[in-house]
């Protein structure tokens, strides 16, 4: 399998498993976010192009499925890509605290990035309210699943390497 199919069989794999089962363990309505643990993991290992690209494809992913306003999510996760991708060069690969614990920074901007975009759309919500009841349940769970995910960009990011340097 090529370089490109290698990714797209992760992130297809990472979008059916946020799609159809994590549904299941959502608490109120919110379950993790996936993609953003994707673009986030591939923008600290493969530098701000490839976060960027990350983010437009898996963006363009949840826009298409939630029927919500077409790009949205896909500005908001290429900003996060590009941001996180700034900082590939500072840290070393071998690491996983960091990109971890980076997965509530991007979580954070990117519920602060679609409420904007919200807001400027001319919807009216309570920020308070929807910070307790919907950030801090996603915080949670995109710390739980950011290991695993990160784990597993990794792994694929050393078969990439690999075919490179041969």
């Amino acid at each position: 399998m090529n370089h490109y199919g290698r990714v797209a069989a992760v992130v297809l794999g990472l979008y059916v498993l946020q799609t159809s089962l994590l549904p299941f363990a959502a608490y109120h309505g919110i379950s993790p976010n996936l993609m953003l643990l994707l673009t986030v993991s591939a923008a600290f290992l493969r530098g701000p192009r490839d976060g960027i690209m990350m983010g437009f494809v898996t963006g363009l992913l949840q826009d298409l499925s939630t029927g919500t306003f077409l790009g949205t999510n896909t500005l908001a996760q290429m900003l996060i890509g590009l941001f996180f991708g700034r900082f590939s060069n500072r840290v070393f690969r071998e690491q996983f605290f960091l990109p971890v614990l980076a997965s509530v920074p991007a979580m954070a901007a990117d519920y602060f990035i679609l409420a904007l975009l919200m807001v400027l759309l001319g919807y009216r919500f309570n920020p308070v309210s929807s910070m307790q009841t919907m950030l801090l349940p996603m915080l949670i769970y995109q710390l739980a699943f950011a290991y695993p995910v990160h784990r597993l960009t990794y792994a694929l990011d050393q078969k990439l390497r690999e075919k490179e340097q041969h």
